[in-house]
């Protein structure tokens, strides 16, 4: 029986893997595992770990490792924590594959482990860059290059990653797995989204605000934050607010999360059932802020989307997504023209490039049917690699 043990430290990876772990899961020629971690054993950020438990994965170890603290500090005792932590777990279990996606510095640490144990390894969303300056673009590539394979969203990373000096034949370009679970979902009716969270008025459109820090914008990342906020709530935009992710700078958008609790336009959030965020996604009128699911996912629905600040800048990104600054007056902009007919006319005929929610299907049949192994050792000088 091949044994693969994946990895997840935040809500955000796990949601975005699912459907590929329960195609594992339900494989009885697979013995699969995951290692938790992070945000997801804390209940200050929702104990996410409900969710996985829920789903019915087997959970080989559970590790807490996040501190209470927002600096870079202590994302690096994070990491040091989980390598201390995991490794001998992980080497007695001796999975045959490790499975790990994104660009925190969890992943890092996972597949610097596979590297020294001789543990061939999956890295989903290599290849992707960013523009922000932010520490997760050089993780995610450093993590490609520790990686024995990368399932890849776009063609554009596959070149990418050559570029970078990886083999062709170690690249498969899958798409998004995170459009998977948004197919054949039955959404709740939004009557009955306003029952769950006790709305007797108001969100009848809304809009979905997810904003996380930025290294870069960190010393003024509570007021951009506002700023959304409060063009929001100039425009009588109702909208479902998510907490922050764990990055430094988080205390800043929880202080102004504090400031507005009582405030009946919006509702802030810090986990959901998967279906009840999809289906607040699906009756979403728009989505603002500054999550990856902007960009990747929104176009499934046609939904407008408005990237505020600096993180995702310079991804690819189809033409129901918009960029623009954290000033007060550029989201106003930026919301005027969203909501106009024109923008609406044009997102009607919007397809996702990120893919058509079969990813996680892909990403299985290659598991299945291809020997990792054989392809662990790197010995081709990156300056010889093919550009094709």
């Amino acid at each position: 029986m091949k044994k693969i043990l994946a990895f997840s430290s935040i809500r955000s990876d796990y949601d975005i893997m699912s459907a590929l772990y329960k195609l594992l899961k339900d494989d009885e020629e697979i013995d699969f595992r995951i290692i938790v971690s992070g945000a997801h054993l804390s209940h200050s950020y929702g104990h996410s770990v409900d969710l996985i438990e829920k789903d019915g994965l087997d959970i080989l170890l559970s590790i807490e490792t996040l501190l209470d603290s927002d600096t870079q500090v202590s994302r690096l005792k994070s990491a040091a924590l989980l390598l201390q932590n995991s490794l001998e777990t992980i080497n007695k279990f001796a999975p045959d594959l490790m499975l790990f996606a994104g660009d925190r510095e969890d992943v890092l640490i996972y597949a610097m482990i596979g590297g020294y144990l001789q543990i061939p390894s999956i890295h989903f969303f290599g290849g992707d860059h960013v523009t922000d300056g932010y520490i997760d673009n050089p993780v995610r590539h450093a993590t490609s290059k520790l990686s024995t394979a990368h399932f890849v969203t776009l063609p554009e990373h596959k070149t990418r990653l050559i570029g970078m000096g990886e083999e062709a034949e170690r690249i498969f370009v899958i798409g998004n797995i995170s459009l998977d679970k948004f197919v054949d979902f039955e959404p709740v009716e939004l009557g009955e989204i306003k029952k769950y969270f006790d709305i007797t008025e108001g969100f009848e459109k809304y809009a979905l605000l997810i904003f996380h820090p930025v290294t870069e914008e960190i010393e003024h990342v509570g007021e951009y934050f506002e700023n959304i906020l409060l063009n929001l709530k100039a425009k009588n935009i109702s909208a479902f607010v998510s907490y922050p992710n764990v990055d430094p700078g988080n205390h800043k958008l929880i202080e102004v999360i504090q400031k507005y609790q009582n405030d009946r336009n919006f509702i802030f959030y810090k986990n959901l059932e998967r279906n009840m965020f999809m289906s607040i996604y699906k009756h979403a009128d728009l989505i603002i802020g500054n999550s990856s699911s902007g960009i990747m996912e929104a176009a499934s629905f046609k939904k407008p989307v408005i990237n505020v600040g600096m993180r995702q800048t310079g991804r690819f990104a189809d033409a129901n997504v918009i960029f623009c600054s954290t000033k007060y007056e550029d989201i106003e902009t930026a919301l005027d023209r969203v909501l106009s007919t024109e923008f609406a006319e044009i997102i009607t005929n919007v397809t996702n490039s990120y893919g058509n929610g079969d990813s996680a299907r892909k990403a299985y049949g290659i598991i299945k049917n291809t020997d990792f192994s054989l392809m662990f050792s790197k010995k081709t000088d990156p300056m010889k690699v093919d550009n094709v």
